[in-house]
C-alpha cells in the first residue's frame, strides 16, 4: 500500500489543505463550549440580553465558518482521494496489458475485476477518510483535554483518566476485529466470485437444470460471509456501550465534582457544562476514531492486494529497435526445437517441436483436446514465450521484434470470437483502423458474413452489444475472421474459428482465403479433418510432440492417431463434403 502512495505526490497540495482545513473547522468546535460557558455565565445569570445576541451571533459565525471550512475540506479531500483513485486504475490497467498470457492465467480474469472494482473503491474511501479525519480526531481529543485543563486543572484529571481507559477499549476492540476484517473481505471476495460466475454462465446452469445446486452453493459461502460479519458486528458493537459506560461514568464524576466546587464558588456552571461537552466531544471522535481505523485496515488490506499486481514483473519485454526488413525468405515461420511449460505446470504442454512453414504455404494443426495446438500458434505472436528453443519469424527470432512490428505482421482469430461493443464496421477496423469501406466489405465478402450484414439493420452501422450477446456464434466467429483479414497479415492464424459454422460455409471460407492476393502464411488449427484435409501440410500433435506431418493422404497411411481422428469423423465428412 505504501507504494500506491506515489500516485498521491500529484495532490499533495490537495493532502495538505483538506486535513489543515479539518483542524480549522476543529479548533472552532473546541471554542463552542467556552461561547456557552460564557452565555450561561454572564448572560444569562445577569440577564443581560444584548451579550446574549452576542454570543448567539458569535456561536453563529463560528457554525457558518466551521461549516464552510468542513465543506472546503471535504473538497479537497475528495479530489485528492478521487484523483488518486483515478491514477492507480490506470496505471493498474495499464500494467494488466503488459501482463502475458501465464500471469493472466495465474491471476484470474475475476480477481483482476476485483482489484479494478471493490478494491480500488475501498483504497479511495480510506484515503479520503484518512484525509478529513487521521488529524482532526486526536486534534479533537488532545485539544478537549487541554481546554478542559484551562477551565480547572482537578476537574481536568478526570479525562486523564477516562481518555486512556477509552483508548484501551477502542484498540482492544480493533485488535480483534482487523484479522477478522480481513476474513470477511476474503469471504467476501468468495461469494462474488461465485456470484460473477453464475451471472456470466447462467445459460449453461439453466441448461444442465443445475439452479438448485448452484443456489446451494451461493447460500453456503453466503452464510459463511453473514457468520463471519455478524462475529465481527459482536465484537464491534460492545465499543458503544463500554465507551459510553466510561464517559458517562466520566460525565458523573465531573458533575459531582462540578457540583462541589460550583458549591464553594471555585467554578461556575457554565464552566462545568463545558467540561460535560469536552467530554462528549471526546467520546464522538474516539468512536470516529476507531471506525477510520476499521476503514483503513480495509484500505490498507485491498491495497495491498492492487500492489501484488503492480509488483508482478513484465514477464515479457520487447526489443525496441525495429527490425530491418529483409527480402522476402523462403521460410515464413520456423519451430526450432521448441518447447513449453506453463506458469505452475508441472509437464510439458510442448515438447521439442521442430518445424518450417514456407511463405505462402497452408498448414492445419489437428490433434486431441490438450495436445498443444493453440499453445503452438499462441507462440508465434508471442502470447507466451517458448521455455526451451526458438520461434523464427521471417528468420528473426520472435524475441528480437518489437511488438508492433511482430504482432503487424500477423492476424489472429482466436477460438472464443470477442466482439466489442459498438458498430460492426468498429468491430471490424480494430484489424485496421484506415480501413475503408471498401475494405471492410471486402474482408466481410471473404469471411461469408457479408449476407446476414446486409440482413441487420444499419447495415455495417448495425450495433453490437456487449460481447456480441446479440449475434449468434455462427456471426460472431465470421465477424472476428474479417476483423484479421482486413489486416491483410503475412501470417493468418485461425484458432479453431469455424467451430460455428456449418460445412458448407466453412468450404467457402477456406476457399475465399485461397484466393487473396497477397498470398498469406495460413495456419488452420480444427478439431474436424474436413477442414484441413486440403492444406498444404497438416500436423498431428498429440500430447505436446508432432506425431505427424503430412498431407491428408499421407496422414492416412502413416499416422495413427491422424487415422483415428479422420474415421471417428468419416460419416460426418461425408456428409459435409
Amino acid at each position: 500500500m505504501k507504494k500506491l502512495l506515489i500516485y498521491l505526490k500529484e495532490y499533495r497540495k490537495e493532502s495538505i489543505l483538506a486535513p489543515l482545513f479539518k483542524m480549522l473547522e476543529a479548533s472552532f468546535e473546541l471554542l463552542v463550549p467556552l461561547v456557552m460557558a460564557a452565555i450561561m455565565d454572564q448572560g444569562i445569570a445577569n440577564q443581560d440580553m444584548p451579550y446574549i445576541w452576542k454570543m448567539a451571533m458569535l456561536l453563529l459565525l463560528l457554525a457558518v465558518v466551521g461549516l464552510a471550512s468542513s465543506l472546503t475540506a471535504q473538497y479537497f479531500a475528495a479530489k485528492a482521494a478521487v484523483g488518486f483513485s483515478t491514477k492507480v486504475k490506470h496505471v493498474l490497467f495499464r500494467h494488466i496489458q503488459t501482463l502475458s498470457f501465464s500471469d493472466l492465467d495465474h491471476v484470474g480474469t475475476p480477481a483482476l475485476i476485483n482489484h479494478m472494482t471493490s478494491d480500488m473503491n475501498q483504497v479511495q474511501n480510506g484515503v479520503n477518510m484518512v484525509l478529513r479525519l487521521f488529524l482532526r480526531s486526536p486534534f479533537i481529543v488532545f485539544g478537549a483535554m487541554i481546554m478542559a485543563f484551562t477551565i480547572d486543572w482537578k476537574n481536568a484529571l478526570v479525562f486523564v483518566v477516562v481518555i486512556p481507559l477509552l483508548t484501551v477499549v477502542v484498540v482492544g476492540i480493533m485488535l480483534l476485529t482487523i484479522p477478522k476484517y480481513r476474513t470477511v473481505q476474503e469471504a467476501l471476495d468468495r461469494v462474488l466470485g461465485i456470484t460473477r460466475e453464475n451471472l456470466t454462465g447462467v445459460r449453461v446452469i439453466r441448461a444442465f437444470h443445475q439452479e438448485e445446486q448452484e443456489q446451494m452453493h451461493f447460500y453456503e459461502q453466503n452464510d459463511e460471509l453473514t457468520r463471519l460479519q455478524l462475529f465481527v458486528g459482536r465484537i464491534s458493537a460492545f465499543m458503544n456501550p463500554l465507551t459510553f459506560i466510561l464517559v458517562n461514568a466520566g460525565v458523573i464524576a465531573l458533575l459531582w465534582s462540578g457540583a462541589v466546587q460550583v458549591n464553594i464558588g471555585n467554578l461556575t456552571q457554565g464552566e462545568v457544562v463545558a467540561l460535560v461537552n469536552y467530554m462528549n466531544q471526546i467520546l464522538v471522535e474516539l468512536v470516529k476514531l476507531a471506525n477510520l481505523v476499521i476503514t483503513i485496515t480495509k484500505a490498507v488490506a485491498c491495497g495491498n492486494r492492487i500492489q501484488t499486481i503492480l509488483e508482478i514483473p513484465a514477464a515479457q519485454t520487447f526489443s525496441d529497435i525495429p527490425v530491418a526488413e529483409q527480402p522476402a525468405a523462403d521460410i515464413a515461420v520456423e519451430f526450432q526445437n521448441v518447447s513449453f511449460t506453463y506458469h505452475g505446470g508441472g509437464d510439458k504442454a510442448l515438447c521439442h517441436l521442430n518445424l518450417k512453414v514456407k511463405r505462402g504455404e497452408t498448414i492445419g494443426i489437428i490433434g486431441g483436446t490438450g495436445s498443444g495446438k493453440s499453445t503452438m500458434i499462441h507462440l508465434i505472436p508471442r502470447f507466451y514465450d517458448a521455455t526451451e528453443g526458438k520461434v523464427l519469424v521471417d528468420g528473426v527470432d520472435v524475441m528480437k521484434y518489437p511488438k508492433e512490428q511482430l504482432r503487424s505482421k500477423i492476424g489472429i482469430v482466436m477460438q472464443k470470437a470477442v466482439l466489442f461493443q459498438g458498430s460492426i464496421r468498429e468491430n471490424i477496423a480494430w484489424g485496421n483502423e484506415s480501413a475503408g469501406e471498401d475494405e471492410i466489405i471486402h474482408a466481410l465478402e471473404l469471411a461469408q458474413g457479408m449476407e446476414f450484414v446486409n440482413q441487420k439493420e444499419g447495415g455495417l452501422d448495425a450495433h453490437v452489444t456487449q460481447s456480441g450477446k446479440n449475434l449468434s456464434g455462427g456471426q460472431r466467429q465470421r465477424l472476428t475472421v474479417a476483423r484479421a483479414l482486413v489486416r491483410k497479415p503475412e501470417i493468418l492464424i485461425l484458432d479453431d474459428s469455424t467451430s460455428a459454422l456449418d460445412y458448407a460455409t466453412d468450404a467457402k471460407l477456406r476457399q475465399a482465403i485461397q484466393t487473396l492476393s497477397y498470398d498469406p502464411t495460413v495456419f488452420i488449427v480444427s478439431q474436424r479433418t474436413v477442414s484441413i484435409r486440403h492444406a498444404d501440410r497438416i500436423v498431428v500433435l498429440d500430447d505436446g510432440e508432432i506425431a505427424g506431418i503430412g498431407t491428408h493422404e499421407e496422414l492416412l497411411n502413416s499416422c495413427d492417431v491422424y487415422r483415428e481422428i479422420y474415421e471417428s469423423q468419416y460419416h460426418k465428412e461425408v456428409q459435409g463434403a
